[in-house]
């Protein structure tokens, strides 16, 4: 048998591609096509013996040579001597011969083991292991099977393993669509179903990813031409699974969105995750039963009901988070498929917006983000979709009203969700309510007792009831109170009770509500240090769901090391919490009350303003740093506002990249913070959304960058700053640029360049006017581009900006492409990309390869042209641009239509569709739909082509884009069919 030769190594042989035998690493000499015929003729027996009459058979058919049964005998000796010490793997016996491979030896025995195991997980339930099996199964091929081999017997088995690797495909890709993967589907069904026109069950499968991706007009007109082709090739109409499906879309059947069972789920995997963000419970929980009993059988029957909804209401401090996180904790068996988690922050001055929160919902569900739509409907029905079948439970904390909860309902029969709030949501449909009062003197005796200790307690049982009166019987100033009580040996019971009882006129007058937590807070931070007290001061000032242990550091003017001494004795204290190791946030009452102290004991004012001050010249100098990092030579950073205090400094681009988009929400917060300011921190303030111009870039932050953008450019105008203002309208023309918005950027721009003339500012003679040109392209105003581009790349190139002007020569090259002036942009997109690689401008040189591709393409120097963007692609993809990662797809689509090549065409306009989504406008949407229609017409399937057009003619036409009337000339030769 075929095994370990002594040495280590094992003889492994390999049928799904080339035929070849290997020991070890070591690729042995298999001979001639004959040889390796007769090789995978005993291999593909599986160990059975084949009769020398079977083997002349399968290697020479009905017409062998005189001499073939000598040749077999020759080829066999051959191989046991290319085989050496493992010569007896081929033995003969009963007239004929066989091979004996041990386990593992054989790819296609690999590949039939991963596929049992797949189909095995799949019926427990365990879909995403069974599609990760199947595509290891997969992987095993290495090309088409039995490859260079001719004969009858090898063309048979060529044609059933072709077969069986395309049904494994059908498999997968049903598992796809099972898991939620749809969008990514579709670019594969797409080039699948052009290779296999009429394979039903592919266009089956293509049918419902587009219905599911929310194409129910393609995936009706997949439907129709595959009647279409059955009836022209065959004779005979779609099978009745297909009819089927197209009923069932026709009538938006709901069950054919995304369903499991709570017996069939996927238990693991990259698309499916289990999440499980619910804060920590407190080790100290008292009381509360009844509560406790009350929303934990609510909880428990979630199962086999639509959806458990419970809203727990009450005064800020009364203990809403700590017991529904008790509450979900203890119920999490009843929720196997996750956990969801998010502060709402309805009380702070801005609010989590419900499209940003299903966002972060569908991300942690394992939704990518190219399959993430726009929008609150969209993202809330996906989300529930998502959820349908599974069990899963969504902690709401803080939520200001109904409104702003409803969209965030997992609205599924087994889900359920608990909702925290000042507010009584009464207009929140079905919801149970329950309204939280203050603790029982017990109870608040309890708390008290567990975190100052028994014996200290016991003894002065009439003070610590003295104590928990004076905090109102509020859970969250109990435990302030009992925590400053605690870090203080010395103190006894009676002394914390004296203290509140020097207060005892405020505390009469503030019992209501959340007045009484304010005078507990009086107490703790009376007792804090100087050092501890200024710090809970300054560092409440600052907007932002948390803060960094660095941008602490610089609010309050210390090193990282006394910051981080100063947080955590505050942590102790119970007047901040620690959101995760290096990150600290307020409880939303301590932020207000800490702001308050602010105002009235930092002494004098401006060390307020200094303090902010200080953490935007954290966030600039840093986000300028990673922008230096990402853009080497960019003059952008010398015309910055000066900044005092330093930022954090990087060295690996890609831990500055993460930097930015983990700072993300404090970064704009600090923006929007700064709006209502003037001077140079307006500037410094518009200053740091260029230099963090990334975040609009990605899509993931695109919306709140813009709103930044808006407010900064009011407080400009207010403050009548025309150099802050010229660079806010910059910053916007790039925004509405992105989204497809071009006749607002192009107004944008216009002002942002004649403010910058007046005020002397490169900056937006140089970046609007290069977007300004940009514009003109995607308008066609030819002449207008290249006026503008040519004010831009003067600017550039009398600022020195090395960057800039490749950038600038990139867009006069595609100007010059719309002009018809070929030869010319393809000599401006080499000047770009030399200019590129000679300052080595990290990865922004994909945008140099992109704009050569596009002038090679349409010089049709098509190899070219493919290798520099098939360069570029995995370039953008490393560094999240997914805009222009889906650009250079639907690049690569226009260039393989080119060379006839509709099937590779309309898989990559496909992937382009899927990585746009959410980003670049309708108008970018729209080309893609064209060019994917052109390719599939070319595919034989005018029905999901003239779909696309007229979904990109309804497109054009809104947006009043000169591109409607091609469509509309595209769409007019079907309609006359």
């Amino acid at each position: 048998m075929a095994g370990d030769t002594g040495h280590g190594q094992q003889l492994r042989f390999t049928v799904l591609g080339p035929v070849r035998a290997w020991r070890g690493d070591e690729l042995l000499h298999s001979g001639s096509p004959q040889q390796r015929a007769l090789l995978a003729a005993l291999l593909l027996r599986g160990g059975r013996t084949a009769t020398a009459p079977e083997l002349v058979d399968a290697l020479w058919g009905e017409e062998p040579p005189h001499a073939a049964l000598a040749a077999l005998r020759t080829y066999a000796s051959r191989l046991r001597k290319a085989f050496g010490p493992d010569a007896d793997a081929l033995v003969s016996e009963s007239g004929g011969y066989a091979i004996r491979v041990g386990a593992g030896g054989l790819d296609i025995d690999t590949a039939e083991q991963l596929a049992a195991e797949a189909e095995k997980a799949r019926a427990a339930g365990d879909r995403c292991g069974a599609r990760r099996l199947i595509n290891d199964a997969l992987d095993v091929w290495d090309g088409e099977p039995l490859a260079g081999l001719s004969g009858p017997y090898a063309d048979t088995q060529r044609t059933r393993l072709e077969e069986w690797r395309l049904t494994l495909l059908e498999t997968r890709l049903d598992l796809d669509l099972e898991v939620g993967c749809h969008a990514e589907a579709v670019s594969e069904l797409t080039a699948l179903t052009a290779a296999h026109p009429l394979r039903e069950r592919l266009r089956e499968l293509l049918m419902l990813a587009l219905y599911r991706s929310g194409r129910q007009a393609e995936a009706l007109a997949v439907y129709a031409d595959t009647r279409r082709l059955l009836a022209d090739e065959l004779g005979v109409d779609p099978c009745a699974e297909l009819s089927e499906l197209q009923q069932r879309i026709l009538q938006a059947d709901t069950d054919l969105n995304i369903h499991f069972t709570a017996e069939d789920r996927p238990t693991a995997g990259p698309t499916f995750v289990r999440p499980a963000q619910l804060p920590a419970t407190v080790s100290d929980f008292t009381g509360r039963t009844a509560f406790v009993h009350e929303l934990s059988d609510q909880l428990a029957t979630a199962e086999g009901r639509v959806m458990a909804v419970s809203a727990v209401a009450g005064i800020g401090g009364v203990g809403k988070t700590t017991l529904a996180v008790h509450v979900a904790h203890a119920a999490r068996h009843h929720f196997p498929d996750g956990q969801l988690y998010v502060d709402l922050q309805g009380t702070g001055p801005v609010v989590a917006e419900p499209e940003a929160v299903l966002g972060s919902f569908l991300r942690a569900l394992g939704i990518p983000d190219s399959a993430i739509p726009d929008g609150v409907e969209e993202r809330s029905a996906l989300f529930r979709s998502t959820l349908d079948g599974r069990r899963v439970l969504a902690l709401l904390d803080n939520a200001r009203d109904a409104a702003q909860v409803r969209p965030l309902l997992p609205g599924t029969e087994g889900c359920a969700a608990l909702v925290t709030s000042r507010s009584r949501m009464v207009d929140l449909a079905g919801a149970h309510l329950v309204d939280l009062d203050v603790m029982s003197p017990e109870e608040a005796l309890v708390l008290f007792t567990r975190i100052v200790g028994t014996e200290r307690v016991g003894a002065e049982r009439d003070a610590a009831m003295d104590v928990v009166a004076a905090c109102g019987f509020l859970p969250l100033a109990i435990r302030i109170a009992a925590s400053r009580l605690a870090a203080r040996r010395t103190w006894t019971v009676s002394v914390l009770a004296r203290k509140l009882g020097d207060e005892r006129r405020r505390l009469d007058e503030l019992r209501a509500g959340d007045l009484a937590v304010k005078a507990t807070f009086e107490l703790g931070y009376g007792q804090l240090e100087p050092a501890q007290a200024r710090a809970f001061r300054l560092l409440g000032l600052a907007d932002g769901p948390d803060i960094s242990l660095a941008a602490a550091a610089a609010v309050l003017d210390l090193d990282p090391d006394a910051t981080e001494e100063l947080l955590e004795s505050l942590v102790d204290t119970s007047l901040l919490e620690s959101a995760a190791p290096g990150r600290y946030r307020y409880h939303d009452l301590l932020r207000l009350y800490a702001r308050a102290c602010a105002e009235r004991d930092e002494q004098p004012p401006a060390e307020r303003d200094a303090a902010m001050s200080r953490l935007l010249d954290f966030y600039l100098a840093t986000a300028a740093g990673v922008y230096v990092l990402e853009r080497p030579g960019d003059q952008l950073l010398a015309h910055l506002t000066p900044t005092t205090h330093p930022g954090l400094t990087f060295t690996d681009r890609g831990a500055a990249s993460d930097w930015l988009f983990a700072e993300a929400g404090c970064l704009l917060a600090c923006v929007r913070q700064h709006a209502n300011t003037a001077g140079l921190t307006l500037r410094r303030a518009v200053d740091l959304l260029l230099a963090a111009k990334d975040l609009a870039e990605s899509g993931a932050d695109s919306r709140q960058y813009e709103q930044a953008a808006t407010d900064l450019l009011a407080a400009t105008q207010a403050a009548g700053d025309g150099r802050a203002e010229g660079r806010a309208r910059t910053v916007l023309t790039h925004v509405h640029s992105l989204a497809g918005r071009f006749d607002q950027a192009d107004e944008q721009a216009r002002h942002a360049v004649l403010l910058g003339r007046a005020c002397g500012d490169p900056i937006p003679s140089c970046y609007a006017s290069n977007n300004r040109g940009i514009i003109a392209i995607y308008q066609h105003r030819h002449q207008d581009a290249e006026a503008y581009i040519g004010q831009a790349l003067d600017a550039f190139r009398a600022d020195g900006n090395r960057p800039g002007e490749a950038s600038a020569l990139s867009n006069l090259s595609r100007t010059h492409l719309d002009m018809g002036r070929i030869q010319s942009a393809v000599s401006l997109a080499e000047q770009a990309l030399a200019i590129y690689r000679e300052i080595n401008v990290s990865w922004r040189h994909a945008n140099g390869l992109y704009a050569y591709g596009v002038a090679l393409t349409r010089a049709g120097r098509y190899d070219e042209a493919l290798a520099q963007l098939t360069e570029a692609l995995p370039v953008f993809r490393d560094n999240r641009q997914r805009l222009w990662e889906g650009m250079t797809l639907f690049r690569m689509a226009e260039l393989y239509f080119a060379v006839r090549k509709p099937a590779q065409a309309a898989a990559h306009a496909e992937q382009a569709l899927a990585q746009l989504r959410g980003i670049g406008g309708e108008w970018r949407r729209g080309n893609v739909l064209t060019v994917l229609g052109r390719c599939l017409d070319s595919l034989g399937q005018p029905g999901r082509a003239h779909a696309c057009w007229a979904e990109a003619l309804a497109i054009f036409e809104q947006l009043g884009s000169s591109e409607a009337a091609d469509v509309r000339g595209l769409l007019a030769p079907a309609a006359a069919a």
